[in-house]
């Protein structure tokens, strides 16, 4: 890529901002089935941040692990800039995952990760990237996260491993985010930390990008969001289901942690989501094993008990009630 093509006109006007030194590089290496807006939400603050000030103040190249064309989980196809090298000591390399990402990277991804770790360099995590860095062993004691969708199946895989739910995490020389625009909201932070709050605030309006306010913010709405409802009592009830999927509470349990009667707990769930408790629950358990069946190489009878189910049968028949297909299809249909 030449270099001239780093910087852009564009019809801002320019922001002048004091720099000396060569550009920073971010290096973005793609596993098969990638999610493709989590790779641009990363690289378009780059670029934006170099045509508003018209400097070469970063340049990005994207990897593939043999340089060859990648099918992303859209189905696009990206021509990546250069196969696995070296990084530059200067530079940032992020792996960037997305459906199925528990044997996306190969031996050689994950020992080229472990080599650039040893030679000092900075390493994130796009999206589902945490799967690679956890199975080359470089998380150990640092905060890291992913997107919220794959966290379940990532803890039965890796469960001395807990992620954030915030939307990124910068921890030391670890850096990863959820995906999505949660990407955007990491860029910025480091284009905030290198060349000041002016250019990264010009850089989110460029996006048209409503920074979260940190790498604190949550990467989900919250349940009153989700529901439309502030009820704490529903809340909790809610959060406590979720919190109780492996060994599923009884309705009589849930109604005493939460000290209130089986007849109330039903009218709040009938009001506001015109379902029982029961049935909300029964559901939630369910698509937790739809996210394990799709993120872990897990057996139908371990998936069945990590979400709450004592026989295999009965949850391979209730697993097809709720998605058209049995667990053994379901996964056969998807390799």
């Amino acid at each position: 890529m030449a270099d001239d093509s780093f910087v852009q006109k564009g019809a801002a006007a320019n922001l002048a901002v004091p720099f000396e030194g060569e550009p920073q590089d971010f290096y973005f290496l793609l596993l098969p089935k990638a999610t493709m807006l989590p790779v641009a939400a990363a690289i378009e603050p780059l670029r934006i941040a170099n045509q508003v000030t018209g400097t070469r103040l970063y340049r990005w190249y994207i990897m593939t692990e043999d340089g060859q064309p990648l099918h992303c989980s859209n189905g696009m196809v990206i021509t990546p800039d250069t196969p696995l090298q070296p990084l530059p000591s200067d530079s940032l390399g992020f792996v960037c995952a997305g459906v199925e990402p528990h044997n996306a990277a190969s031996e050689v991804t994950l020992n080229w990760l472990r080599r650039e770790s040893r030679f000092g360099r900075s390493i994130g995590g796009i999206c589902t990237g945490a799967f690679a860095l956890a199975q080359s062993g470089l998380i150990k004691n640092h905060k890291f996260t992913l997107h919220w969708e794959n966290q379940p199946g990532f803890l039965e895989s890796y469960p001395n491993l807990e992620p954030s739910p915030n939307i990124f995490e910068i921890s030391g020389p670890l850096m990863t985010c959820g995906g999505g625009n949660a990407a955007t909201d990491m860029m910025l932070h480091l284009i905030e930390e290198r060349h000041g709050k002016q250019l990264a605030i010009i850089v989110a309006d460029m996006c048209l990008h409503v920074r979260s306010g940190g790498q604190a913010a949550p990467q989900k709405s919250n349940y009153a969001v989700a529901i439309g409802s502030r009820n704490q009592r529903l809340l909790n009830a809610l959060q406590l289901m979720q919190e109780s999927i492996e060994e599923p509470l009884s309705i009589g349990e849930l109604c005493d942690r939460l000290d209130i009667s089986r007849r109330q707990l039903e009218r709040l769930f009938s009001r506001y989501l015109n379902q029982s408790p029961m049935h909300v629950y029964f559901d939630m358990r369910l698509s937790h094993a739809f996210a394990l069946m799709n993120e872990t190489s897990m057996s139908v009878t371990e998936i069945a008990l990590a979400s709450g189910f004592n026989s295999a049968t009965h949850f391979s028949r209730q697993f097809k009630r709720k998605f058209g297909a049995s667990p053994h299809f379901f996964r056969k249909g998807w390799s």
